[in-house]
C-alpha cells in the first residue's frame, strides 16, 4: 500500500503512514518488557543488571549503524525522486558494502575490546561476564540481521517504493536491534 503524501489530506496521509511505524516501536516495546521480564524471572538478578547495563553500550554502537542506514535512506529517496533508477541502484550497492563493512569492523571490535570496555565502566564482577557475553552474542547476531534486514529493506526499490507497512511487516518478522 503507497501512500501519497503529495496529494489529498496531508494530516490524513501522515496518520495512515505514521501509524504501522507507532506499531512498530509498541512492538519494539513489548519485546523489550517481554525481554526483561524472561531474563528476570529465569536467569536472575545478575543477568537481569547484564541486560539491563549492556542497554546504553549496546545503543551507542548501534546508533553508528542506524545513522548510516538512515543516511543511505536520505539518498535512496533522492534517486528516487530523480527518477534515476541505475543511480538508484548504485547508491544501494555502495550503501550495502559500506555499511557492511562496518558491521564487520564494529562486530569485530566488540569482541575484541568488550573487555577493557567494561573495565572501563567499571561493571561490577558479579555483572561482568554475563554482560560480556551477551553483548557478544547481540553483535554477533547484528551481522546476521544486518544482512536480512537491508536486503528486505532494499528488496522494494527494485519493485516500487517502500511504505510503512511493508516496513511494520519487515519488523514484525525478525528482531532487529535492540
Amino acid at each position: 500500500m503507497q501512500i501519497n503524501l503529495t496529494r489529498g489530506s496531508i494530516t490524513g496521509a501522515l496518520i495512515r503512514f505514521s501509524l504501522p511505524l507507532i506499531a512498530g516501536n509498541l512492538l519494539q516495546q513489548l519485546y523489550n518488557i517481554t525481554d526483561t521480564l524472561i531474563v528476570g524471572r529465569f536467569l536472575g538478578p545478575n543477568a537481569l543488571a547484564a541486560a539491563g547495563s549492556s542497554y546504553t553500550l549496546m545503543t551507542f554502537i548501534t546508533s553508528i549503524l542506524l545513522g548510516l542506514c538512515m543516511g543511505s535512506g536520505a539518498v535512496f529517496s533522492i534517486r528516487y525522486g530523480e527518477e534515476n533508477t541505475d543511480k538508484l541502484h548504485e547508491s544501494m550497492g555502495a550503501s550495502f558494502v559500506l555499511i557492511l563493512g562496518v558491521t564487520i569492523v564494529l562486530t569485530t571490535a566488540v569482541f575484541l575490546y568488550t573487555e577493557p570496555v567494561l573495565n572501563l565502566l567499571q561493571v561490577p564482577s558479579d555483572v561482568f561476564l554475563p554482560m560480556k557475553e551477551y553483548v557478544q552474542i547481540i553483535f554477533l547476531g547484528n551481522t546476521g540481521c544486518f544482512s536480512i534486514q537491508l536486503f528486505c529493506f532494499a528488496t522494494p526499490f527494485t519493485r516500487k517504493f517502500p511504505d510503512t507497512v511493508d516496513f511494520f511487516i519487515n519488523m514484525c518478522s525478525s528482531k532487529h536491534y535492540p
